[in-house]
C-alpha cells in the first residue's frame, strides 16, 4: 500500500469512527469506564440540597457560614487494545473481511477513549506479539494505531491468545481497560485470561464470518487452513460432515464464553454483516 492510498483509508477510517465515537460512544465509554475514584477540587459556599457530610468544618468555623467540600472523578484512564493478527482474520464471505471490522471496531474505541482524555495503547498479536505501541494521548497516536492496524503484515498466520495475556501481564503494571479483538478460533488461554482479569477491566470482542457456523453443501470442495496453510479436500454434501463442522464451531464459543465468564471479563460477539454499533452501545449500557 503506498502512502497516498494508506492516507486516503486512515481519513475514511477516522471520519467514520470519529463521527460514531463523537455521537454515540463518548458519553457510553465514560460512563460505562469509571475513574480510579474522586479527587479533591474545591471549596464553596453551602448551598439548598448539600449534603451535609460534604462540609469542611475547619473553613466554615473561620468564616462563621457553612462551606462544603467539592469533589471531581479522577478520570484518566489507560485502553489497551489487542488485536489478533493471524491469518484466521483475512477470511469474509460477505462484502468485509473481520480485520476491516476489527479496525473498525478499533478506531472506534480509540477515539472514544482520545475524546475522554485517556491513554491507548496497542498489542498486535498472531502467535507471538508482533507489535506494541505503548499507551499515550492524542489524535496523532490514535491515527497511528489506525495505520499500523491498516497495513501491518505479520510475521506469522498461527494464533497463540495465551502468549499475548502474558505479554500483557509483563508491560501493564496497572490496571487498564483492555479490549481483545480476535475471531477466538482457539483454546488454551483460560488460565492467562483469568490472571489478566484479575488485574485489569477485560472484554473479549469475537468477530466471526456466517460461513464460520455452517459449512454449505457446495459438494467436494478445496479448502486451505489460513493459518497453516495446508490444503484438504472436504466432502461439504455429507450431513456428517456439515454436523462436525458446525459442532467444532461451537466448541470453540463455548470455550470462549466459559473462559472469559470465569475469569470475570466481558464478552461481545458480532457476525461481520451485523452491526457492530449496535452490538457495542448494547454491550456499554448493560456493563454501564
Amino acid at each position: 500500500m503506498d502512502t497516498k492510498e494508506l492516507l486516503k483509508k486512515v481519513r475514511k477510517i477516522e471520519i467514520k469512527t470519529r463521527r460514531l465515537s463523537d455521537h454515540i460512544f463518548g458519553g457510553e465509554y465514560h460512563s460505562t469506564f469509571k475513574g480510579r475514584g474522586m479527587t479533591f477540587s474545591e471549596v464553596r459556599q453551602y448551598q439548598f440540597g448539600d449534603d451535609v457530610r460534604s462540609i469542611d468544618w475547619n473553613v466554615t468555623a473561620r468564616y462563621n457560614e457553612p462551606y462544603v467540600k467539592v469533589f471531581e472523578e479522577e478520570r484518566e484512564l489507560t485502553m489497551m487494545l489487542m488485536v489478533d493478527v493471524s491469518g484466521s482474520e483475512l477470511f469474509g464471505t460477505t462484502n468485509q473481511f473481520k480485520k476491516e471490522i476489527i479496525t473498525e471496531i478499533s478506531a472506534t474505541l480509540a477515539f472514544s477513549a482520545m475524546q475522554n482524555n485517556d491513554k491507548v495503547g496497542l498489542i498486535l498479536f498472531s502467535n507471538e506479539v508482533e507489535l506494541f505501541i505503548p499507551p499515550k494521548k492524542g489524535k496523532s497516536h490514535v491515527l497511528r494505531i489506525i495505520r499500523e492496524l491498516l497495513e501491518f503484515v505479520p510475521q506469522s498466520h498461527e494464533t497463540n491468545i495465551s502468549e499475548a495475556f502474558k505479554f500483557l501481564r509483563n508491560v501493564m503494571k496497572k490496571k487498564a481497560i483492555v479490549f481483545m479483538l480476535s475471531d477466538f478460533i482457539a483454546e488454551g488461554y483460560d488460565n492467562t485470561l483469568r490472571i489478566a482479569g484479575n488485574k485489569h477491566d477485560v472484554t473479549g470482542i469475537r468477530i466471526y464470518d456466517e460461513k464460520e457456523e455452517y459449512i454449505p453443501n457446495l459438494g467436494m470442495i478445496q479448502v486451505q487452513d489460513a493459518e497453516t496453510g495446508g490444503i484438504q479436500l472436504v466432502n461439504t454434501s455429507s450431513k456428517k460432515v456439515r454436523h462436525e463442522y458446525w459442532k467444532y464451531h461451537l466448541e470453540r464459543v463455548d470455550y470462549f464464553n466459559d473462559a472469559f465468564a470465569k475469569s470475570g471479563s466481558g464478552v461481545l460477539s458480532c457476525r461481520v454483516d451485523e452491526s457492530y454499533v449496535k452490538k457495542l452501545l448494547g454491550y456499554f449500557k448493560r456493563r454501564g
